[in-house]
C-alpha cells in the first residue's frame, strides 16, 4: 500500500454533500509519539500516518460556523457552537490519509447526541467559552460528564507553509467505524491559511482523557493558528484514490523532511 500524495489542495469531489461547515479560528496543537503508542486507539485495518519516525496527537479547539444539511442554509442555533477534538493522523489500506477521533466535546447537547447516533463519533457535551482579545484566542472546555478541563491561549505570528504543518492539516478524510462497518467519510476545502503561534496560557486534561496520560503536563511540539476555511462533507463510503494528472509538490509522508 502506497499512501496517497501529501497536498494542500483538496483531491477531486464528486457526488452528493452531505453537509457544508466552517471551522473558524481553529487552534492546532500538536505531539509528536511513536507509532505503537497511538495503534492500538485504531480501527481495524487503520494505521498510523508517520513522518520521521513518528505519528501526532492534536488537540483543535476552534468555532463552528453555520453549519448545515446538504447545500442548504446553515441550521439555525445549532448550526453554529463551539468545540475542540482530539484527533490521529490515519492511513487506510486503500491509501487515503485522514484522521481518527478520539473525543470531540462540543457545547450543543443536540449535536453530541446527533452525531453519537449518525456515525459513533465520540461526542461529549460540554461547557465552552471562546474569547478574542489582544491578538491573543482563548478556548475553554469542560466536560459536563467527567469535569476533564481544557484552556488553551495562543498568539498567532508569523504565516508558515511546510511540509510538516501540511502533512497535519490537509486531511481529507475521517476514518470510524460505527454499527460494526467500516466508515470513510470525505471532506473538501481550500488550503489552511496557517500561522505559527505562541502558547500563552495552556492546562488541559482532554489528551490524556482521551488515552495518552504520557502527555499529561507536556507542552506541544507544534502550535498553529488559523483564521478558518469553509468545509463540505460528502457521504460516507469514500472516495476513490484521486488521479491527478500532474505529481503533487509533496512527496509522501516517508519523505519530508525530520522535525527541527
Amino acid at each position: 500500500m502506497i499512501p496517497e500524495p501529501v497536498d494542500a489542495t483538496a483531491p477531486p469531489f464528486r457526488g452528493p454533500t452531505m453537509m457544508t461547515q466552517s471551522w473558524q479560528d481553529a487552534a492546532f496543537l500538536h505531539w509528536a509519539l511513536p507509532p505503537d503508542e497511538v495503534a492500538p486507539f485504531l480501527p481495524p485495518r487503520v494505521l498510523p500516518d508517520v513522518v520521521d519516525g513518528v505519528t501526532y496527537v492534536g488537540l483543535i479547539p476552534f468555532r463552528m460556523v453555520g453549519a448545515g444539511v446538504s447545500r442548504g442554509p446553515s441550521i439555525p442555533f445549532f448550526g453554529t457552537f463551539l468545540e475542540t477534538n482530539v484527533r490521529l493522523y490515519t492511513v487506510d489500506g486503500r491509501g487515503r490519509r485522514g484522521i481518527v477521533f478520539r473525543s470531540l466535546d462540543a457545547n450543543r447537547l443536540a449535536v453530541v447526541l446527533g452525531a453519537q447516533a449518525a456515525f459513533g463519533l465520540p461526542y461529549r457535551w460540554a461547557r465552552m467559552a471562546f474569547e478574542h482579545t489582544h491578538e491573543e484566542f482563548t478556548y475553554r472546555a469542560t466536560t459536563v460528564v467527567g469535569g476533564h478541563r481544557s484552556l488553551v491561549r495562543v498568539r498567532p505570528a508569523e504565516p508558515v507553509e511546510d511540509d510538516l504543518t501540511t502533512f497535519l492539516t490537509a486531511r481529507w478524510g475521517l476514518h470510524e467505524r460505527h454499527l460494526g462497518l467500516p466508515l470513510y467519510v470525505p471532506n473538501v476545502h481550500e488550503p489552511w491559511p496557517l500561522r505559527r503561534a505562541e502558547l500563552t496560557a495552556f492546562d488541559d486534561e482532554l489528551v490524556a482523557a482521551a488515552g495518552f496520560p504520557q502527555l499529561a503536563g507536556r507542552e506541544p511540539d507544534l502550535v498553529h493558528f488559523s483564521p478558518g476555511v469553509s468545509v463540505r462533507f460528502g457521504l460516507p463510503g469514500g472516495r476513490p484514490r484521486p488521479a491527478r494528472g500532474e505529481p503533487s509538490r509533496h512527496e509522501s509522508a516517508r519523505n519530508l523532511p525530520s522535525r527541527s
